[in-house]
């Protein structure tokens, strides 16, 4: 069994796989400041709540937007599970070109997320990732990477909205009935959702457009990707585990 570890500036997702079927998943808060014993005992009790042991796990695979963060998840999967991990990024066989400026620049989870779309459901395609920030990664009918675009996240737009202005409250991100909405709650709301799902499109469909392929398929990850994906014309595909399929192949790719 690996364990594949996806650290986002927000959450840090596990999994387990065995062989390419994916056995449990957890979604835990990303604390800079915790330790690797912090970490190692909160893995080590996700474990043992789905009668897993650590010992089970051969491999260790993570792919971290967060730098800082790395020392500590690197020194738990040595601690912990004995494993050198295996850390996405320079070196490591991903299968998929980069076509960047500078490919060092490039997320790793954007990558990820590229090599399991297209291993997935094929090229050409447009991938959004609702995180933090929410990405948008075209990828070639020959499975090239060849670059997107970056905006702030839905989130981060509505903790602005919140923080900025004087009387307008914190709201639960829940989609509204009604554009024409009666009280400010459901009035930020219907602003925030529906705002997004227009800004969602509008850059697929430009997206779509520079590719040059009406076969363009969308695919969204990222843990809001459901709340948009049900009022958005483009997206064809959700698949919120996106990222950690794209750490198992990459492991594969890797193994030997």
């Amino acid at each position: 069994m690996i364990l594949v570890i996806d650290v986002g500036n927000t959450n840090i997702v596990l999994g387990i796989y065995e062989d390419k079927k994916l056995l449990e998943f957890w979604r835990i808060g990303t604390e800079i400041h915790k330790t690797s014993d912090e970490y190692g005992m909160m893995i080590n009790q996700l474990f043992s709540f789905s009668n897993y042991k650590l010992s089970c796990i051969s491999q260790v695979v993570i792919s971290s937007v967060v730098p800082t963060a790395m020392y500590t998840l690197e020194h738990m999967a040595r601690k912990y599970f004995k494993s050198e991990p295996l850390v996405i990024g320079p070196g490591v066989k991903t299968g998929i070109n980069i076509k960047y400026d500078n490919p060092k620049e490039v997320g790793a989870d954007r990558i990820v997320n590229a090599v399991a779309a297209y291993e997935l459901y094929g090229g050409p395609l447009v991938i959004v990732d609702f995180g933090t920030a929410t990405t948008y990664c075209a990828v070639s009918k020959n499975g090239e990477y060849l670059g997107g675009a970056i905006s702030p996240g839905i989130q981060i737009s509505m903790d602005a909205l919140f923080q900025k202005t004087a009387k307008l409250p914190k709201v639960e991100l829940v989609k509204p009935e009604t554009m024409i909405c009666k009280n400010t709650v459901s009035s930020m709301q219907a602003g925030i959702i529906f705002g997004y799902v227009g800004q969602v499109d509008y850059i697929v469909e430009r997206m779509k457009k520079e590719l040059g392929d009406e076969n363009t398929k969308v695919v969204a990850t990222g843990g809001l990707a459901k709340l948009i994906a049900t009022e958005s014309k483009t997206i064809s595909i959700v698949n919120g585990l996106l990222t950690l399929e794209g750490l198992r192949i990459i492991y594969e790719r890797n193994r030997e």
